[in-house]
């Protein structure tokens, strides 16, 4: 019979288990692909106590019992040891044909967690309080409720990918963010009738904003997105059947410029209807854009709105523009515009007046290129009581 290995102390060691020449003890096992891996401790068991100047951890026991557990579990013990910016650099790897704002996301997330204590910690040692920590300190950081929510949602399935890859055996990041921090979102709130009338009046008569008179005009009569908007050039025009193809948007990135890209989903290619009052805009649009200097930008030119320099408008360019009109406007105005005024309001406003109109809410899906029905549905809860009572008088004649 074989003497039984034994360690400085003259304790009877395990099977895997050994001591090192400098008092070291290590545990050498095979992981779930079958490598050998070995994991190390100054103590034995608990009760030993850490040699001078070391550095105090769990004991080798402690390690084998989990190592164990993990094996037991199907668990990956070397996996679950990365870091929470490497699961996620990991996990946006293999997602790469993406758009180039969920690129510019990705970075921006990646520089938080760079930044922040839980970005270097392991995955297996987050627990559910330590993501909700995480989510207190961005909102510290000055993050609006919407970006944690995006974030905590990125978060949330990259450690969903490592729970599928048996790294770990829990999802910290599913919790309901209003239970941890308080949703102040501003409500997006659309024009009234006749705030809408009052507005363009306004713009009609004011100096300085009767140059965006036809964009707004346009905007409040098609519900584009300001991307689209920017992207409208003469080939998605055709005034004699009164119809706008949208099929691309115009973006602008401050790293890579100018680009063009396709809706995000194939709901957002659509053609939309033009109302008289869109028709005359666009055509007193294309009438003052003759003779412009031309911007090509991957093969498309001939945009409509230019700026001073003959280049194409931005979202930034229309975002500055509608802070500007509203702050002029509510001086001189009783009743204020929503507290916040952007492009996307004109397209909320057109939804809205649509769907209280009784518009079918699939033929109202297909002009606002939803992809969801339920995101469409969702603009016929802006009923006001006087839509109320207007339909309910029409039900009852």
């Amino acid at each position: 019979m074989s003497e039984k290995r034994r360690d400085s102390k003259n304790r009877i060691l395990r099977s895997g288990e050994s001591q090192r020449k400098d008092g070291r003890y290590a545990y050498k096992y095979t992981d779930t692909f079958g490598k050998p891996q070995f994991v190390y401790a100054w103590k034995l068991v608990p009760t030993d106590k850490t040699p001078a100047g070391k550095r105090d951890d769990i004991s080798l026991r402690e390690k084998e019992k989990e190592i164990q557990k993990d094996l037991d579990d199907g668990i990956d013990p070397i996996g679950k040891k990365m870091t929470v910016c490497q699961l996620y650099a990991k996990v946006i790897k293999y997602r790469g044909n993406v758009r180039q704002n969920t690129k510019n996301g990705r970075k921006r997330l990646m520089t938080i967690l760079e930044q922040d204590p839980i970005g270097g910690c392991s995955i297996d040692s987050i627990k559910m309080s330590d993501a909700k920590e995480w989510a207190l300190r961005m909102k510290e950081k000055g993050l609006a409720y919407k970006t944690i929510s995006n974030d905590k949602r990125s978060l949330k399935a990259a450690f969903y990918v490592a729970m599928q890859d048996d790294y770990i055996r829990k999802k910290p990041f599913d919790f309901q963010l209003n239970e941890v921090i308080e949703d102040d979102t501003e409500p997006k709130v659309p024009l009234s009738p006749e705030q809408e009338e009052s507005l363009l009046s306004f713009m009609q008569q004011d100096t300085v904003y009767q140059k965006y008179y036809d964009e707004v005009v346009i905007l409040l009569g098609t519900g584009l997105r300001i991307s689209e908007l920017c992207g409208l050039n003469d080939t998605v025009l055709d005034f004699d059947e009164r119809v706008i193809t949208v099929d691309h948007q115009l973006l602008k990135d401050t790293e890579i410029g100018y680009y063009i890209e396709t809706p995000k989903t194939q709901s957002g290619i659509r053609q939309i209807p033009m109302s008289e009052d869109v028709y005359q805009a666009l055509r007193r649009v294309v009438e003052k854009r003759k003779g412009a200097k031309q911007t090509e930008i991957d093969g498309y030119s001939n945009f409509l709105f230019l700026n001073r320099d003959g280049k194409p408008q931005t979202a930034s360019n229309y975002d500055n523009m509608f802070r500007g009109l509203a702050k002029k406007y509510n001086k001189c105005h009783e009743e204020a515009l929503p507290n916040i005024m952007t492009p996307h309001t004109c397209s909320h406003t057109f939804c809205t007046k649509l769907a209280n109109a009784g518009m079918n809410p699939k033929a109202l899906q297909y002009i606002m290129g939803h992809s969801n029905i339920t995101m469409t549905l969702n603009y016929y809860a802006h009923a006001t009581f006087s839509s109320a009572k207007a339909e309910m008088e029409r039900l009852a004649a």
